[in-house]
């Protein structure tokens, strides 16, 4: 009977300490979601809120409920959430900085709001890594900045949208001073009223840093320029390459009508593909206005996809003093006096390859030349091949010499190189004499289109 007993009460010990727990943990809840002001579902997944109150800011806890600091400054507490943390939620509200924000060394760290402002007087939100491997899949959110720069250095996979950038030097800076920060999106965002709206710098300490931005991307962003603005600069040795410039509009000559730039490129942007791009002027009377503007240490251009567009009236659609080639789908080139080694006894002499990277060739109408002295019954003969994406070679096609001239290969032998459908990568050359002795000398050249 007291063994009973003495378990009944056991029972209902552990039932009141069940009911108290619970009763604690629904408390603790409500002391999460108190004071958050936010209509944010997933508010509880970050380690700090960050709400405007008065005149003060204060910082919520989101892991133990409490609210760890309330200050007059807000920089103050955002440097207390990424000490301590690596994801902030702003409430709606204006948040004003008296410095720089460093995010130093934190995998997936968060700056995240619904429509929060950021004043930043000049400052800058800094996303920085010792390296690449320290610093990586950061992402700023949903906010509007107010003359404050967002810069990434030595970052991986940072991702910058659905924010809104205005009255500013500098929006977005990429900068590399040790190893490369590659990976990068900015999507959905709104360039108004600035300097620079995105840039790419040249590396610092080029021993130890690269110039490599590679697959970034850039997409559904616009631009509105002003005079002496640029929307998109890539610096000397910087390498936006293998990246993409997709469903971006610029805007020029609303505001003002002089020295407005829309993409700079003064370093590499190399297989990057311009697609769906819009260059729009509004100005009848556009001065040293360029919807792109290639430099004299541009190499090379960006590849320009057919959805490119040039709208209104620029002083160049392409800005290009310095005859950088300028690729894109359906562009037409030539290739004068490719020299091709002579082979012996014949036996072909090395392979000379013409190419035109990062483009693949659509077509090519060859013209071969031979000069030179011939011998009693001496014979030249040239021949060209085709090597496909899938690394076939095509059957050749020889032409045969028995003095000097020059011949265009006829529709019919082109027809010869060709299967029933692929991708041509690299147009292969070699010539041969039959003579233990040759001083001919073997020129191809041509035209074509590629893309």
């Amino acid at each position: 009977m007291k063994f009973a007993l003495k378990r009944l009460l056991s029972m209902r010990l552990v039932i009141v300490v069940l009911v108290a727990l619970l009763a604690l943990s629904a408390f603790n809840t409500y002391l999460l979601w108190q004071g958050t002001n936010s209509n944010n579902a997933n508010v509880l997944n970050y380690d700090f809120v960050l709400s405007q109150n008065g005149n003060s800011y204060r910082l919520k806890n989101m892991l133990t409920g409490y609210i760890s600091a309330e200050t007059p400054n807000a920089s103050d507490a955002f440097k207390s959430a990424l000490i301590q943390g690596k994801s902030i939620y702003l409430n709606a509200g204006t948040y004003t900085l008296d410095s720089d924000i460093l995010i130093n060394n934190k995998a997936n760290a968060k700056i995240i709001s619904d429509g929060a402002t950021i004043n930043g007087n000049g400052k800058k939100i800094i996303i920085r890594g010792d390296n690449y491997t320290t610093s990586k899949y950061a992402t700023i959110s949903g906010l509007t900045l107010i003359n404050t720069t967002i810069r990434v250095e030595n970052s991986f996979g940072t991702t910058i949208s659905n924010t809104i950038i205005e009255n500013t030097t500098t929006g977005i800076e990429f900068a590399n001073t040790n190893t490369w920060s590659e990976y990068n999106k900015v999507e959905n965002c709104q360039f108004v009223n600035f300097t620079e709206g995105i840039a790419f710098r040249t590396p610092v300490n080029d021993s130890i840093a690269t110039g490599s931005y590679s697959s970034s991307e850039i997409e559904r962003c616009s631009f509105n320029l002003q005079d002496f603005s640029v929307g998109i600069k890539v610096e000397p040795l910087a390498e936006l390459s293998d990246s993409q410039i997709q469903d971006v509009r610029f805007w020029g000559g609303e505001g003002g009508r002089a020295n407005q730039t829309a993409l700079e490129v003064d370093g590499s942007m190399y297989q990057t593909l311009l697609f769906g791009v819009v260059f729009e002027s509004f100005t009848t009377d556009p001065i040293y206005m360029f919807a792109i503007d290639l430099g004299q240490t541009c190499n090379p251009a960006p590849i320009l996809d057919s959805g490119v567009n040039f709208l209104g009236n620029w002083t160049a659609k392409v800005h290009n003093p310095f005859g950088v080639w300028i690729s894109g789908v359906g562009s037409v080139f030539k290739s004068e006096d490719v020299n091709v080694p002579v082979g012996l006894n014949g036996q072909f002499g090395e392979n000379k390859s013409i190419q035109f990277r990062p483009l693949r060739i659509f077509s090519f109408n060859p013209k071969f030349e031979v000069t030179g002295s011939f011998s009693n019954n001496e014979t030249v003969t040239v021949r060209i091949r085709l090597e496909y994406l899938d690394n076939t070679i095509s059957s050749g096609v020889s032409r045969t010499f028995t003095s000097s001239g020059a011949l265009w290969l006829s529709d019919d032998e082109i027809m010869q190189l060709f299967p029933s459908q692929s991708i041509i990568w690299t147009i292969w050359v070699d010539a041969k004499s039959s003579s233990s002795s040759n001083d001919a000398i073997v020129k191809v050249s041509g035209y074509g289109s590629a893309g």
